[in-house]
């Protein structure tokens, strides 16, 4: 197989020859695997006992299924992994992976930047398990390693984070690592694997919400977990056992969805870099966070560990919760909405969609001007006329203080 990472989102994974000469892989719509004869029972269950966890078939489809199958192998392909596993949501492949890899008493440092339901299972469901959990500011290797304690066991970070788009340095984190024998772990969700490789800079195992860029279409909800057969083979127990499978159907549509990451990936890519240089010269914008702007503080690091930068812009406003609000609602091309990586634009005001108190609002440090742009496949020139548009009539609304 070609290197090329366009064909490989295209072939990598399936079968050249597949059922019934079908040019796409079917779906495999199954709960259940049935058997010939006992003989047949015998030998299933000797190849299972003697491979491990990873074997050809199956027998009841929360242990696998050939369509799933197709996706694990394409995204380990994509990530340059030994193996891949996929899950029914991006936060299922996120606690299944930190329940099999924890154990009472060990010690998890989370970047504290995190995702905020990620957050919230280290600090209530880790917490009851007896899992300690330290947070440490990405853009800051020296917390990080104060972080580390004799009960550290893995390292959990995201780059580019969630909203502010902070960069976290994966060589440093890996040297760190090493020196203390920790499980790395990225959520790469923002970057995919068309911008960011982290295996290549020595990071033990990457997760994606596949719901976004991977999947790309907004219809469908999954996880990826990516890495060496050692650690995938103790989370693959834990999704046996914990059932958090992806549905035949929607492994199918990921199949699909990851056949054009990289067109999309790339557009987005292109498109996000044009939105955030006209934001960063647009007087009604205060500040802007976009990891190819030389004004992001990471930027050096952004280029020197990045193919591109992604497809989300986050900046504030000149003005308060109420400017930003009329701003979000005078957009004409983006939906209002949580999600980003499909291939329709998707716009929201943190703060909206996170509480309605302003106390945890302040404690998540989510400020009232924030708006997250999710660039989609529109053209760049539309979003950049709506964008206008809005902040213009945003500012004579209401003003700027």
């Amino acid at each position: 197989m070609t290197s090329q990472i366009s064909t490989r989102t295209v072939h990598a994974g399936e079968d050249r020859r597949k059922p019934y000469g079908s040019l796409t892989t079917p779906i495999v719509q199954t709960s259940t695997y049935t058997f010939e004869d006992t003989a047949e029972i015998m030998g299933f269950m000797r190849q299972k006992e003697l491979a491990g966890a990873t074997y050809s078939r199956t027998d009841y489809g929360r242990y696998g299924n050939p369509t799933q199958t197709a996706v694990e192998g394409k995204v380990a392909s994509l990530e340059g992994a030994e193996g891949a596993l996929l899950f029914s949501s991006g936060m299922n492949a996120i606690t299944t992976t930190l329940g099999a890899l924890l154990s009472n008493g060990d010690h998890l440092v989370l970047v504290q930047e995190a995702y905020h339901r990620t957050r919230e299972f280290a600090e209530i469901y880790l917490r009851r398990w007896g899992i300690e959990t330290t947070f440490a500011a990405i853009e800051d290797p020296d917390a990080l390693r104060e972080a580390v304690r004799p009960t550290t066991r893995v390292v959990f970070a995201e780059t580019p984070s969630n909203p502010y788009l902070g960069i976290m340095d994966l060589s440093a984190l890996a040297g760190l690592a090493d020196e203390h024998g920790l499980i790395t772990i990225i959520d790469s969700t923002f970057a995919t694997p068309i911008n960011l490789r982290p295996s290549a800079y020595g990071i033990d195992l990457v997760i994606h919400s596949a719901t976004k860029y991977l999947a790309g279409h907004n219809d469908l909800l999954a996880g990826m977990v990516a890495g060496p057969d050692h650690l995938l083979n103790q989370i693959r127990e834990a999704r046996d056992i914990l059932g958090g499978v992806a549905s035949p159907h929607d492994a199918y549509l990921l199949l699909r969805g990851l056949k054009t990451l990289d067109l999309r990936v790339r557009r987005q890519n292109d498109s996000a870099m044009r939105v955030a240089q006209f934001l960063d010269g647009h007087p009604a914008v205060q500040q802007v966070f976009y990891p190819g702007l030389s004004s992001h503080p990471q930027h050096d690091l952004a280029v020197a560990q990045m193919a591109g930068f992604g497809g989300v812009v986050s900046f504030e406003l000149r003005g308060d919760l109420e400017t930003t609000s009329r701003f979000i609602d005078l957009l004409r091309i983006p939906y209002i909405g949580p999600t980003l990586g499909g291939v329709e634009s998707v716009v929201q005001q943190p703060v909206m969609l996170f509480s309605l108190d302003p106390a945890e609002r302040e404690a998540a440090g989510l400020k009232e001007n924030l708006v997250r742009y999710a660039v989609g496949i529109e053209d760049p020139e539309d979003l950049i006329e709506d964008l206008d548009q809005a902040l213009q009539g945003s500012q004579q609304l209401g003003g700027a203080p």
